[in-house]
């Protein structure tokens, strides 16, 4: 999958579902929102993700790696909790993320190996 499309598939999960935490919680937490705010960035970003532009793309990367990272900690929250909606939510969000950065990742060598091999 190309980097521009697991970028805006990952930034859709994200506002969808975080959306859906918020607003399906008795006691919504702004928190709830971080993901919603990073899918809106990400989708920002996409196009010129899709053009490859190299700033624009690392700091995608970037925001995806916050995302893995902070969704973490809801994970275990909600696991705590015994809230399996949460655990799907936030697992769904996680797969999407890692699958976004392995995107990524796999662009980026691609784009190493095309430089290297026109020097």
């Amino acid at each position: 999958m190309k980097a521009h499309t697991a970028s805006l598939i990952n930034a859709l999960i994200l506002i969808a579902l975080s959306l859906w935490g918020y607003f399906s919680s008795e006691t919504p937490s702004m928190t709830a929102l971080i993901p919603t705010a990073i899918g809106v960035v990400l989708l920002a970003l996409n196009n010129g993700v899709k053009k490859e532009n190299k700033v624009i793309a690392h700091i995608a990367v970037l925001l995806t790696l916050l995302a893995l990272i902070g969704l973490v900690k809801p994970l275990f929250g909600a696991l705590e909790r015994g809230d399996t909606m949460a655990v799907l939510r936030v697992a769904i969000m996680l797969f999407f993320t890692a699958i976004a950065m392995i995107s990524f990742i796999r662009s980026f060598i691609e784009a190493r190996k095309k430089r290297e091999g026109q020097v």
